[in-house]
């Protein structure tokens, strides 16, 4: 039932592709079952394969297994009534990503959220990647959509690579040949720009950065209509969900890192880098496209912790606030807003929440990023529309080819009801996560009592954010300029919550 090759190394130096086959749902809240998980180390500086895993798994239920989740995979009952469970095979799942770096196509917002479901419905801690390649995302930043709607089956489609069976071993190993014929072609391009200028292979309908760039430098529309669900649910539309950067020339590198200098000396297909630069900070830990591709890096979370002049929005002095770069310790620089040449932050008193906690997004670890948004009010709306200007204009003058993005979210059709984005980070202690946001609840007859919570489990603070909750929020503004996107992320420092 299960297919391995020889066993696995201890150095943990191996990259290992995986991708997950699942149940389809076919209700509200039934979630997934896992149906098969494939894998393959591979050799990073060469993309040799080493090792390779394979095995159907039975689920607790084998009813989940409906008609429309065999269309998707072929994978059957009767298939799996004599696989092992997940709790047989967790042990060689566990050793196979447990410290490697993890790379698959999608797996930021599917298999990676599937294997921690799996590991917590058996009781066990999940293995934790040193850093993860999202080859959705990195294509589509890199390459550009010029295969259309970058799933596998029309990047293989592309490169004329087959059919794609929706098997796990099989996924695996056409995203590796996908991943190579991309750097290949990069690579050809930017070797011979004036033989092969940019987005002379790509295809009418793609979507480039060129064209992008001709767009408006305002954009506040939200870009998750367009980003690919889990790798079953984009096969099925009706069941589909409604940082100062510099771009290395490295055709393979410039997949996993877009903050980090390849200097031109590198041999191009030498992939002894990637290994160095696969971690948390230089992928910014979460690489999928969402509206704000916001890293909760140790610089934001040092910023949290800042002590900085806490302002109420009356006391903001709009020609105060000024817009610098400051030096960063590895290089470049950041921007910094800034208020009479100081740090500050925001109170913000009887903000209402408009939409409650989102959980859609993920960091490098499948852990969910957590965000709500708030009514914003005009004194709000005075001081972040001038932080947001003054940063815009210094940004422009960068030389950076990012789309920046309103902090304010007026939509056309509600422009008298503008809203704004708090993000809530995340500190991470080993495998231990925690809101790094102090949370307070508060009592109509103002007594307030600190929010002590047992574990990082959004399902437990989401009914403190419900819509229509007030709450006061302390704000520290930081900027972003990542994955094509750059503008100014609202940072939660400390919430007090009203219970009325």
């Amino acid at each position: 039932m299960a297919t391995t090759t020889a066993t696995m190394s201890g150095d943990r130096s191996e990259i290992a592709f995986f991708d997950v086959e699942t149940t389809v749902p076919t209700r509200t809240g039934q979630g997934f079952a896992l149906l098969e998980f494939g894998a393959i180390l591979v050799c990073p500086k060469t993309l040799v394969e080493l090792h390779n895993y394979s095995t159907l798994i039975c689920p607790s239920n084998p009813s989940l297994i409906s008609t429309l989740s065999v269309r998707c995979n072929g994978i059957t009952r009767e298939a799996v009534t004599t696989a092992p469970s997940f709790s047989d095979i967790a042990d060689t799942v566990f050793d196979i990503l447990h410290g490697r770096i993890w790379a698959g196509h999608n797996i930021l917002r599917f298999d990676c959220p599937r294997i921690r479901e799996a590991f917590a419905d058996i009781g066990r801690s999940p293995p934790e990647p040193k850093g993860t390649i999202d080859s959705l995302a990195l294509l589509t930043q890199k390459f550009g959509r010029r295969a259309g709607d970058m799933k596998m089956a029309s990047l293989a489609t592309y490169f004329k690579l087959g059919k794609q069976t929706h098997r796990s071993l099989d996924d695996v190993r056409m995203n590796l040949e996908v991943l190579k014929y991309c750097a290949t072609v990069l690579f050809l391009e930017s070797s011979l720009p004036e033989t092969f200028p940019e987005n002379s292979w790509v295809s009418p309908n793609a979507i480039t950065r060129s064209r992008r760039a001709s767009k408006s430098m305002i954009d506040t529309t939200d870009s998750n209509g367009n980003t690919p669900s889990s790798s079953e649910l984009e096969r099925i539309p009706e069941l589909t969900p409604g940082n100062n950067g510099m771009e290395g020339n490295h055709p393979i590198l410039s997949f996993v890192t877009s903050s980090s200098v390849v200097h031109r000396n590198t041999d191009p297909f030498d992939m002894s880098l990637l290994r160095d630069e696969v971690n948390t900070e230089s992928l910014e830990r979460d690489v999928s496209m969402e509206e704000n591709p916001v890293s909760e890096s140790s610089e934001m979370l040092s910023a949290a912790a800042t002590v900085s002049e806490i302002l109420q929005l009356e006391e903001v002095d709009v020609p105060s606030i000024k817009a610098s770069y400051v030096p960063h310790p590895r290089g470049g620089g950041k921007m910094k807003l800034l208020h009479k040449n100081g740090d500050f932050e925001l109170h913000c008193p009887c903000l209402k929440v408009r939409f409650g906690l989102s959980t859609k997004f993920v960091d490098h670890a499948g852990r969910p990023r957590l965000s709500f948004m708030v009514d914003a009010s005009p004194s709000l709306c005075r001081v972040l529309d001038a932080c947001d200007k003054l940063a815009m204009n210094l940004f422009q003058g960068s030389g950076s080819e990012s789309n920046w993005r309103h902090v304010v979210v007026r939509h056309d059709k509600y422009t008298n009801y503008p809203k704004v984005r708090i993000n809530i980070p995340t500190l991470v202690d080993g495998n231990v996560a925690q809101y790094a946001t102090e949370m307070y609840q508060k009592e109509g007859s103002g007594t307030m009592q600190k929010l002590v919570f047992s574990k990082f489990d959004p399902e437990e603070l989401e009914p403190w954010l419900n819509p229509g909750t007030f709450l006061d929020a302390y704000l520290f503004l930081d900027t972003y300029d990542y994955q094509n996107r750059a503008g100014i992320r609202i940072v939660a420092k400390k919430l007090v919550i009203h219970n009325e």
